[in-house]
């Protein structure tokens, strides 16, 4: 075999680790949250620690990978789901019962004050991130101005409720842990149609108070 061959084939194997890793975190992350142990993560991969660590030496890393990952595939699915439905509501709905990379993206960006401040700083996933915010108030306008959602809500609101919903039920039987977040989802969905006539306390969530919140996080991290 020549250097050259050798070489591709290294490089070929270090990319089929980094991928396996990344895929791993997702699913590590979507379930537990981004604070798991790394050695949890090479396990789920398939790798060793070593593995794991030449490819990603510290937490912060690898966590910005999984996240524009995550946000990229979350971005991808929407607009497919935009593409697909013209109604906005019907569209939102299919958003917020989308599964496992939305939970991701949530778990980092909201979830998770940690990950909330490596995600904010990262100018790639801010991004994806900025852009899926733009695209969830354009959905929000659009099914406010047709009459199909409730027009005392912002798209902060469900940005939040999307995260508290999402932000799992542990250790309930395996069967509940599957059927809940569509569950509850589809409850909170029917709760911000147009024609719930309960006044709301308070006020709707601002993208000032988000901002408010990841200063928090950096001045404590």
């Amino acid at each position: 075999m020549t250097d050259t061959t050798e070489g591709t084939r290294l490089r070929a194997d270090a990319q089929r680790n980094l991928e396996r890793i990344v895929a791993a975190a997702h699913e590590v992350f979507a379930e537990h949250g981004p604070d798991v142990p790394m050695e949890e993560i090479a396990r789920a991969a398939g790798v060793g620690v070593g593995t794991l660590y030449r490819r990603f030496p510290d937490r912060e890393s690898l966590i910005r990978a999984v996240g524009i990952n995550a946000f990229q595939r979350v971005l991808d699915n929407t607009r497919t789901i935009i593409r697909d439905n013209s109604d906005p509501w019907r569209a939102l709905t299919a958003m917020a019962l989308s599964t496992a990379d939305l939970q991701v993206a949530l778990q980092l960006s909201m979830l998770s004050p940690r990950a909330r401040v490596i995600i904010t700083r990262d100018p790639e996933t801010g991004k994806i991130r900025d852009e899926l915010m733009d695209i969830l108030d354009s959905l929000v306008d659009a099914a406010q101005r047709n009459g199909s959602m409730r027009t005392d809500v912002s798209s902060r609101d469900v940005a939040v409720l999307l995260s508290l919903v999402r932000r799992g039920l542990h250790g309930l039987p395996e069967d509940l842990m599957r059927s809940a977040p569509p569950r509850f989802l589809t409850i909170m969905l029917d709760g911000l149609r147009a024609g719930a006539d309960t006044p709301l306390p308070g006020r709707p969530v601002t993208q000032a108070d988000l901002d408010f919140l990841r200063r928090s996080d950096q001045a404590t991290g």
